[in-house]
């Protein structure tokens, strides 16, 4: 099969990196890629949102497959375009897609199901958002609607904070006029979080294994949140019963009320989760591999990850198997100066030749005019360590982060400590 995978990204990298084993794929391009994911992929100078071009390379290249990885070209309904133009697209539809899409719906949808998530209240107008924020009392969430790159929530840990992230988001239209135009303002909820993704061909739910990611760019859970700083899989500190519990009470009902809506999902669904007092809740929903949690996940499985997505198209997962290796995955990410504020890009990478046992996935970098490896984004590098469990892959890990030198790199040195405290 030819295959082409859409998206730049460290979780595009594990994907094109998961799909380029499988013998059944004769070629692999990626649109428009990056400097790492060019080693196992031809790249094409092609955007995520150019769905025309998009659809004419698929067509000019007889391409099998397009595996739509973002969720930009997800939410706009890049599948859609593909399947109109007769091209098979792995991914949820865009009616579906917006369960990421809008946390307005996706606060709805759970409210009309009755599926656990944090009390919440949303609105389209500043005025009456600042209102009912002033009857409310910190720590207090506040969310973007619409997609924004991953920063569009803020914990605020006082009203001051709260109200500056909501006229931000309303007023600022910080994350653009789209994704700031509603809000959803919501209870703040403790406990331990938890990242569990699934295989769902709209109403079959396969569990991945479960992993954690840290938003926080410091240790400790210090500082403002990024697109994630590191993951780890498995959670030795989490029974495998509150996985049932999440899959039996939030996931499989969640994956039934979009059938239900006539928005059946078939694709990759992440589930957001948090692990309170009064049983698991749902944090967020996300209509595709989270990122970074891929460069943990997809390492540890042993099935043919092309297996999967067809299964999935042809509505027949319940039948497929799917394979976990028993090893531990620690993924640590390596940020530019700066990140997540503005950092500077075209930085020289070195040291990656020196890497001895972990996997590199590239987030943001790109080639120069010499050939040589830049920095190219706020996450530059994710490095998966894997061993026999997690002090293992933790040191493998870090053992090739520090063999890996840009100018002012940086990244967080706690990754996976919470599964050994």
């Amino acid at each position: 099969m030819r295959v082409l995978v859409i998206g730049r990204g460290g979780r595009e990298h594990a994907i094109v990196w998961a799909l380029s084993k499988s013998p059944k794929i004769s070629k692999l391009f990626c649109a428009p890629g990056n400097g790492g994911i060019a080693g196992l992929a031809e790249c094409v100078p092609i955007t995520e949102l150019q769905f025309d071009e998009i659809s004419t390379f698929a067509k000019e290249q007889a391409i099998d497959l397009v595996m739509v990885a973002p969720d930009d070209p997800l939410a706009a309904g890049l599948v859609d375009h593909l399947e109109s133009k007769g091209i098979e697209a792995f991914g949820p539809r865009a009616n579906a897609a917006i369960i990421e899409g809008s946390k307005v719906f996706m606060k709805q949808l759970l409210k009309k199901y009755s599926i656990p998530t944090a009390a919440y209240e949303s609105f389209d107008a500043y005025e009456p958002a600042l209102a009912y924020l002033r009857s409310q009392t910190a720590p207090i969430v506040i969310k973007a609607d619409g997609l924004a790159a991953g920063k569009g929530v803020t914990v605020a840990q006082t009203m001051e904070e709260a109200e500056a992230a909501l006229k931000d988001i309303m007023v600022g239209q910080v994350f653009g006029a789209s994704a700031g135009a509603s809000v959803v303002i919501e209870e703040f909820l403790t406990g331990q979080e938890m990242s569990l993704l699934a295989f769902v061909d709209g109403s079959t739910v396969r569990l991945m294994v479960p992993s954690q990611d840290h938003k926080p760019v410091f240790d400790n859970d210090k500082g403002p949140n990024t697109g994630g700083m590191g993951t780890y899989s498995p959670l030795p500190h989490i029974p495998e019963s509150i996985v049932q519990e999440a899959l039996v009470n939030i996931v499989q009902p969640t994956a039934d009320a979009m059938v239900a809506e006539g928005r059946p999902f078939k694709g990759v669904l992440y589930a957001g989760l948090i692990l309170t007092p009064n049983g698991v809740k749902t944090i967020e929903f996300n209509a595709r591999f989270g990122d970074p949690e891929t460069q943990v996940i997809l390492p540890r499985l042993k099935t043919d990850l092309l297996d999967i997505f067809l299964a999935i198209n042809n509505g027949t997962l319940a039948e497929q198997p799917i394979e976990w290796s028993e090893q531990a995955a620690v993924c640590v990410i390596v940020a530019s100066p700066g990140y997540p504020g503005p950092y500077p890009k075209g930085l020289p990478i070195t040291g990656l030749d020196q890497v001895q046992d972990a996997l590199v996935f590239h987030a943001g970098t790109a080639v120069d005019e010499n050939g040589q490896i830049v920095t190219n984004g706020g996450r530059v590098l994710g490095i998966t360590g894997l061993g026999k469990d997690i002090v293992e892959a933790r040191q493998k890990a870090y053992a090739d982060a520090d063999r890996i030198h840009f100018e002012g790199k940086h990244y967080r040195t706690d990754i996976a400590m919470k599964a050994l405290r």
